[in-house]
């Protein structure tokens, strides 16, 4: 039975989105649903997780409902949808009563497959749906959302409980890009879903390089930006700022420079901020200078790169940002300036937040990874708690390494320290107890018997915090926030400690600056195609887009115009057997794209 529906599912995903297999999990988790059970999914940003509940709701009689936070995500995966053939609709505060009552009309009907909608509106008109409307399944998205422990906390998500109360048959899926091991498992306990099963894919975004640049001047700021925008060869992207007048001041800049640049924060007027997005969508602006509430809900396939002008006040909200570089899976870059100025701003914001313990802590792991000497990409994924015990190649600090030694006696000592405390000390408490303190609480706590005491005397307590922290951040210990901070072994630590696994640590020094001008790393490996050919394709997106008011990425990604340019088709069956290429956009756009190959290619005999 597997096996058929895997077919069909197989031959949904060929028809509707032009891919010839699934990406990892993404089978899991359709049969999983198909199946009747609850699931909770992490992907990575551009990972697939739309997949999961687009092709059970594909396979399924009845309706998928697609709790989504804002009106921009759900707009974009409607529009996105209809392009591939796919009957969705949005119910929300755009359109009038009588279009969001057709909507529910053709949901009664069957016509509409996927039906979106916030957790508001969904709350509020619940009990008021017919019960003949079938529901396939209820899929919520950006589901870190209902946990106080995620970066995005909204009160309205944990109302969500009442789904499964309300449709105790309805298989029901959380899915997020942004989940660390609390925030995970409140998502399942709010949601009502103990029993769900838990699909974790990589973190890993490979085509991001990752960089940062500590303490840089104003000038040398605008200076290594610009130099990032011409380097991406007219490629797009989007400039975090921590406030408004950043934002314009950059955008200023930037535009007397001529870029086409715009500015995007909350003091704007709605349709501006509308248009700026649009424009940004449509390729019709490069640049959009930004505060945090950019961005949520874009799908936008060809972002070339993500600057932070200032650095984020988490490790989540940073890893969410950076995401929308990159999404077509080519190579991207994501560059963070850092200053202790931002920190001092940071942490002003996390005193007076309603969980200023949680957000300090958060803004402590960040600010270690702003300064850090240890891989970045190895940092940022063991923070998400998935194991990378490899240095990445792709970057800064790769491509600059630091001087390493073998670390592996100093993290057996710290790791026996926290094993006969019984995991019940934080960082400062187990420096103590290495040195060999006679602090009141120490010896009052009995940690002066234990036979680690005193083990590590010879470092000082800079020389341990130093280490530590790249323990934490190569993933050999974790601190659970739940636990008042306490330093807990993970499963690479314990291979660590019983010596399954040596370990490279960055050599402290007491002169230890950080790095700012790390070297430039070759470009990724891309897919060999013709410049020429590909800017001319990119024209012919842009042409088409325009006369349906549509945004380029949603006919066709810069991904798959490589394809094409690669593979040069030049008949109707050439260019439906490419990647990323369906039924409906085969028959829309096949004659217009195989046309600017074969003119190509006659020019140029």
């Amino acid at each position: 039975m597997n096996d058929i529906l895997r077919r069909q599912a197989l031959a949904l995903l060929k028809r509707f989105y032009g891919y010839t297999d699934f990406y990892p999990l993404q089978w899991e988790v359709i049969d999983c649903v198909m199946s009747g059970k609850d699931a909770v999914v992490l992907m990575p940003t551009g990972g697939g997780k739309s997949i999961c509940y687009q092709i059970p709701a594909l396979l399924s009689d009845g309706c998928a409902i697609v709790v989504s936070p804002l009106l921009s995500l759900m707009k974009d995966q409607v529009d996105a949808l209809l392009a591939n053939g796919v009957p969705a609709a949005a119910i929300n505060s755009t359109n009038n009563d009588s279009v969001n009552h057709e909507i529910l009309e053709q949901v009664y009907a069957g016509r509409i497959k996927l039906l979106y909608i916030s957790p508001e509106r969904l709350l509020s008109e619940m009990q008021s749906w017919a019960s003949d409307m079938k529901i396939s399944l209820i899929a919520i998205d950006e589901a870190h959302c209902i946990s106080q422990w995620g970066h995005d906390f909204r009160p309205e998500y944990t109302q969500l409980s009442v789904l499964k109360d309300r449709f105790p048959s309805v298989p029901v899926m959380a899915l997020t890009a942004t989940a660390d091991r609390l925030t995970r498992q409140d998502i399942s306990k709010q949601l009502g879903i103990p029993e769900a099963q838990l699909f974790i894919d990589s973190f890993d975004r490979p085509n991001i390089e990752l960089r940062v640049a500590a303490n840089v001047s104003g000038k040398q700021k605008l200076s290594r930006i610009i130099e990032l925008i011409d380097s991406s060869k007219g490629g797009c992207g989007i400039i975090y700022c921590l406030s408004r007048k950043n934002v314009e001041t950059l955008t200023s800049r930037l535009t007397a420079l001529g870029y086409k640049a715009a500015s995007y924060h909350a003091g704007l007027p709605n349709d501006e901020r509308e248009r700026v997005q649009q424009e940004f969508l449509n390729d019709d602006i490069q640049i959009v200078c930004a505060t945090i509430a950019f961005g949520m809900g874009i799908n936008k396939s060809n972002v070339r790169w993500v600057i932070h002008n200032n650095m984020p006040k988490n490790m989540e909200s940073y890893y969410q940002e950076i995401g929308r570089a990159g999404r077509d899976g080519l190579p991207a870059v994501a560059l963070m300036f850092y200053s202790f100025g931002d920190v001092q701003a940071l942490m002003s914001f996390a005193h007076d937040s309603g969980q200023s313990a949680v957000n300090i802590e958060k803004l402590h792991r960040i600010q270690q990874y702003a300064e850090s000497t240890v891989c970045r990409r190895r940092i940022l994924l063991n923070y998400f708690n998935e194991r990378y015990d490899r240095d990445c190649g792709n970057c800064d600090v790769c491509a600059a390494p630091p001087e390493r030694i073998d670390g592996t006696i100093i993290c057996q000592m710290a790791l026996s320290a926290v094993i006969r405390t019984g995991e019940k000390v934080g960082f400062t408490m187990l420096i103590d107890i290495l040195r060999g303190s006679r602090k009141a609480d120490l010896v009052a706590a009995g940690f002066d018997k234990i036979k680690t005491y005193g083990v590590g005397h010879d470092l000082s307590f800079a020389a341990w915090n130093a280490y530590l922290l790249q323990m934490l951040q190569l993933g050999i210990i974790d601190v659970a926030y739940e636990d008042s901070n306490h330093i807990h072994i993970t499963p690479y630590g314990r291979e660590v400690l019983v010596g399954k696994s040596p370990v490279q640590l960055s050599k402290f020094h007491y002169e230890n600056k950080f790095n700012t001008q790390a070297k430039q790393l070759k470009e990724s490996t891309q897919l060999s195609f013709d410049d020429a050919l590909f800017a001319l394709l990119k024209e012919t997106r842009y042409a088409l887009a325009k006369a349906q008011h549509i945004a380029p990425y949603l006919i066709f990604s810069d991904k798959v115009l490589q394809v094409i340019a690669s593979n040069r088709p030049v008949s109707r069956s050439e260019f439906a057997s490419l990647y990323g290429i369906g039924e409906r956009k085969t028959a829309l756009y096949w004659r217009q794209f195989t046309s600017v190959v074969i003119n190509y290619m006659n020019s140029n005999k």
